[in-house]
């Protein structure tokens, strides 16, 4: 097939598009088949009516304007169809030899060859005939003075001429068209720029010139580094702050905090900054900016920041870093002290800001370095950098000048704490603390740090002593220490510390109100920690603030509505004031969960008066119960109670341990009975109600032995209250009684008969007293028979004769 023939048929299939106003597929096959035969292909075009050929010819432009693609297309006459803008140029020449279009596109082809002369003689010739096409023609005029570097100042007033004739079509056509070639449009307009200007190339005011030439720069290239800090630098210039903190935000998001160091970062960083101070009200970004830069790059930073600062404005700057420097610290502290976790570090993420600031302020102030280098030593310390801090304390205590020396011994003793070098740490926070007169704050840090060597010492009491004075000082920035200076996986070690010596000391009735302030230290410290709230109650208490410790147990029992210890002393809270009512209802919750163990630390701690009155109230509810009722369930509340009473007793009260030991016997808890009895014989070892208690438990157990031990040790003592006692029992338990004793009795005789030992005296008056007491108990004849024995057995006594 033949050139001719193969674009006739390509023609056909145009037209066939073409009936489909299907335009842009039509055209294509159009433009294929002048590929394969031009004459053919123009012919076809130039026959159809000429509404059909304008959009033909139009949509031939907007392929070479690269508005539009090219679509691809697939014929059966043709195995590929490849299609290109630049002969869709050569078909729109071909069919219109006058069109600005094409003749731009073969322009710009001629410009990329290397003419730039004919190109400007072209353009010339094209806008004089062609004005509506003016923008295409003034950019491509412009761009070839740009390339030739002869008249570029005059292709710059080309650019933004069209600029500002039509400033998105502008700004598109630059950016697709010749994209390849910004880069020296910009640095012609950058070489332009930096040199001094009296007037501009476009004649407009030089200050309307250099407006548009920014605004085109950033619109044509508006991620380009150099643009954005030309134009933060124009407008910073305008005093339009506003517009430059904004341009410089835009290019610094491109940057990451390591590319900082980069000097056009810089700048920007700087420049930004300037705009802040100069905007006002903008301090604390100011100052992050500020210290940014000098963080990455202190000696190009120093640079710039005295080219956009006089010394007037570095005083400025300085008192503001100083206000920003404080109020950071202050949000660090803030963030401490509501540091929910003992052993949490929230907050520390703060300091590295704080760092900044301070490095910052010691590059502008050298006048303050000292003073800025503790903050530095300081701040360091505090986030963990422990040799760094330790480098500047060492350096500036062997300095000739002593400003900050208690200051920085102190933080020194904390780095050497953080590095187990105790011995250095307590002879730097003792010279603080001997010092004639001591800073404060720096007195709290050498009493603390002392305090915590202390407890690896075993001085426990001497750690409690230091903190209480510390806190004594000031308490806020005590917590302040503990929770920041204090290394963290000790803080839990010194929180249980602190609140056993506290407590030992209320117990010794020791400085109640100095308790106060370190249980209030302890409480802030871990407000979670139920012990320390109770041992800031207990310490209010002993400085007779019954009120006061009233409330806080109830705020405290509000988060824990089942702690003994806290009930336990409400209780007796109540009890003190007189409400019985309230103060037994909070015992028998007590009682209910089980802990009557929980009054054991409390009453070395309360008053005598009041031990007293806890214990009368819970005997006389035990009597009133066992009084009552005798259901198991009761005598086990009546246990509790008499719990209590013995527990506020100090241990011993007689006559509830006795009720205490028959209720255990009544409940056949029987060992637990003579656990009780032999409480009150350790005390009183004649008493007769535990001994025959106790006669009468090893009697249900069996004992023989030890029964009739306790029951003849009883009837020695005092045999006209124990025999009532033994009346008082079962028929069975008297029979058993009376036999034992019987045998014991009848055996003793007979081994003092056997012996005629004549020194048995005791044991005769022994047996006497136990006939006597079985024939008052029991009529039986055996007994009498046995007192008839003892009594001829004791006439026949060489010694004595005993009378009936």
């Amino acid at each position: 097939m033949s050139p001719h023939e193969l674009a006739a048929l390509l023609c056909k299939e145009g037209d066939h598009h073409l009936a489909q106003q299907e335009l842009p597929i039509a055209t294509a096959f159009y433009m294929a088949a002048f590929s394969c035969s031009a004459p053919t292909a123009v012919q076809k075009v130039n026959s159809l009516d000429k509404g059909l050929w304008e959009k033909v010819i139009a949509t031939l432009e907007t392929w070479c304007k690269g508005k539009n693609q090219i679509p691809k297309i697939q014929s059966k006459n043709l195995a590929i169809v490849s299609l290109s803008v630049g002969i869709a140029a050569i078909f729109l020449s071909t069919l219109s030899p006058n069109n600005v279009v094409s003749s731009v596109y073969k322009l710009e082809t001629l410009l990329r060859r290397g003419c730039s002369e004919e190109v400007v003689s072209k353009c010339n010739t094209l806008l004089k005939a062609n004005p509506k096409y003016s923008m295409e023609l003034l950019l491509l005029r412009a761009l070839a003075w740009v390339l030739s570097g002869t008249q570029v100042r005059r292709g710059l007033a080309d650019y933004i001429q069209a600029f500002v004739m039509h400033r998105g079509e502008a700004v598109a056509y630059v950016c697709t068209r010749q994209g390849e070639h910004l880069p020296q449009v910009i640095q012609a307009f950058s070489n332009c720029l930096s040199a001094s200007q009296k007037e501009s190339p476009d004649g407009s005011s030089l200050d309307e010139w250099l407006g548009n030439c920014y605004d085109f720069l950033s619109a044509v290239a508006p991620d380009d580094i150099w643009v954005c800090r030309a134009q933060a630098a124009y407008l910073f210039k305008k005093c339009k702050f506003e517009e430059c903190v904004a341009v410089c935000s835009k290019a610094l998001k491109g940057f990451s905090a390591d590319n900082l160091r980069d000097e056009k970062a810089l700048g920007l960083l700087l420049e930004r900054a300037a705009a802040y101070f100069f905007l006002g009200g903008r301090m604390q970004e100011m100052v992050q900016d500020l210290a940014e830069a000098f963080a990455a790059t202190p000696a190009q930073a120093m640079r710039h920041f005295e080219e956009l600062f006089s010394p007037h404005d570095t005083e400025r700057v300085e008192e503001q870093a100083r206000t920003v420097l404080e109020v950071k610290f202050a949000a660090y502290r803030e963030a401490v002290r509501t540091r929910t976790e003992l052993r949490g570090n929230h907050g520390t993420e703060l300091l590295p800001s704080v760092i900044q600031t301070v490095q910052f302020l010691l590059q502008i102030s050298p006048g303050s370095k000292r003073e800025l280098s503790v903050r530095l030593a300081d701040c360091h310390l505090l986030h963990g950098h422990i040799r760094t801090a330790l480098d500047i304390c060492d350096h500036l205590l062997a300095a000739e000048q002593k400003t900050y020396y208690n200051t920085l011994l102190a933080l020194r003793g904390f780095c050497s704490l953080h590095t187990r070098d105790h011995q250095q740490a307590l002879r730097d926070f003792q010279k603080v603390i001997e010092h004639d007169s001591p800073h404060p704050n720096s007195c709290i840090k050498a009493l603390c740090g002392r305090g915590l060597i202390r407890i690896s010492g075993g001085s426990h009491y001497l750690t409690a002593l230091d903190y209480i004075t510390a806190c004594q000082l000031k308490l806020e920035e005590t917590i302040f220490t503990i929770k920041s200076y204090v290394p963290w996986n000790q803080r839990g070690l010194l929180l249980k510390v602190l609140q056993e010596e506290g407590q030992k000391m209320l117990q010794k009735q020791r400085d109640a109100p100095g308790v106060y302030q370190l249980a209030s230290l302890l409480v802030e410290l871990d407000a979670s920690d139920e012990a320390s709230r109770i041992l800031c109650a207990d310490a209010l208490y002993q400085m007779g603030c019954v009120e006061e410790a009233h409330k806080l147990l109830l705020l405290a029992l509000s988060g824990n509505p089942q702690s003994s210890p806290i009930l336990a002393r409400l209780a007796l809270l109540q009890l003190k004031k007189g409400f019985m009512y309230d103060g037994n209802q909070l015992l028998k919750k007590v009682i209910r969960i089980g802990d009557t163990s929980c009054l054991l630390p409390i009453m070395d701690i309360f008053k005598d008066e009041d031990r007293k009155l806890m214990q009368t109230h819970c005997h006389f509810r035990a009597l009133t119960i066992l009084k009552d009722k005798q259901e198991d369930a009761d005598i086990k509340e009546a246990i509790a109670y008499l719990s209590f009473a013995i527990i506020a007793s100090g241990g011993y009260a007689e006559d509830c341990l006795l009720i205490r030991a028959r209720c255990y016997g009544h409940l056949g808890q029987k060992k637990t009975a003579i656990f009780d009895y032999n409480a009150i014989l350790k005390e009183d070892p004649k008493n007769v109600q535990a001994l025959s208690g106790r006669g009468f438990v090893y009697l249900t157990l069996k004992q023989q032995k030890e029964a009739v031990q306790d029951l003849i040790s009883a009837l020695k003592v005092e045999a006209g209250a124990v025999i009532p006692a033994i009346l008082s029992l079962k028929h069975e338990a008297q029979g058993l009684i009376t036999q034992w004793l019987l045998q014991h009795g009848r055996t003793a005789l007979t081994e003092l008969v056997a012996t005629k030992d004549v020194s048995k005296e005791e044991t005769l008056r022994d047996l006497l007293m136990i006939a006597k007491a079985l024939i008052k108990i029991c009529k039986d004849a055996q007994y009498h028979i046995f007192y008839t024995d003892v009594l001829i057995a004791n006439g026949s006594s060489p010694r004595r004769k005993c009378a009936d």
